[in-house]
């Protein structure tokens, strides 16, 4: 986290910690394997797999970030800011759901179509540990929090909402008092506006759109 600082000369420092601590804190295992990346062998496939998952204390299962955090913001000393991070509701789902890494996260999508009573009742408990999560960030020294979908993009406009950004929207709502938010959706610039509209202080934008496009869309 801090060697680009130093190195580079970065303008904010991000917090070094995989996406994927979540579904672990929540009790899913997950496995990074060499040369395949992430591997969940026990994935949500019907109902009764929720069973096994919890909304945990972040505090006994994750703080081993917010120690993380707390010893960066140190070091820091004031010099740039410092981000923390989690990946959204949406993305989570398609590892615990697909099991590992996938282009189209077609078995994702499957259930989300075919089982969206279950779908929501996991992006519920995943936006739960999520909002938790952040704040234990922000008190252990972020300074602003930045939520990835790294996997919106896969998803219709109707389906971005219906399945990602109600649940992006809980967490910017939940954190308005409390700090700064960003939220990056990569290839979902198709929802830049209502992004823009949940409140929160920052969007991120890749490769697919202009940024003056996305001036445009996302307004002041």
């Amino acid at each position: 986290t801090i060697q680009p600082v130093e190195q580079v000369g970065v303008d904010a420092a991000i917090i070094f910690s995989d996406i994927l601590v979540v579904p672990q804190a929540m009790g899913m295992e997950v496995q990074m394997v060499e040369g395949k990346g992430p591997f969940l062998p026990d994935p949500v496939k019907v109902k009764s797999d929720l069973d096994k998952l919890l909304v945990p204390d972040v505090d006994k299962e994750l703080g081993y970030v917010f120690d993380a955090l707390a010893m960066t913001k140190q070091r820091l000393d004031g010099r740039v800011p410092l981000i923390g991070f989690a990946g959204a509701p949406w993305t989570l789902l398609c590892y615990m759901v697909q099991g590992k890494g996938s282009k189209t996260f077609d078995e994702a999508k499957g259930f989300c179509y075919t089982q969206p009573e279950t779908a929501h009742q996991l992006l519920q408990m995943i936006t739960d540990t999520t909002i938790a999560y952040l704040k234990g960030q922000v008190r252990a020294g972020a300074d602003v929090v930045q939520i990835f979908d790294s996997w919106g993009g896969l998803l219709s406009p109707q389906d971005f909402e219906t399945f990602s950004l109600q649940y992006i929207r809980q967490i910017v709502t939940a954190l308005k008092d409390e700090c700064l938010t960003i939220i990056f959706a990569k290839g979902a610039w198709f929802a830049l506006e209502e992004m823009a509209a949940t409140g929160a202080h920052g969007l991120g934008i890749d490769w697919c759109l202009k940024a003056g496009t996305a001036r445009q869309l996302a307004g002041d």
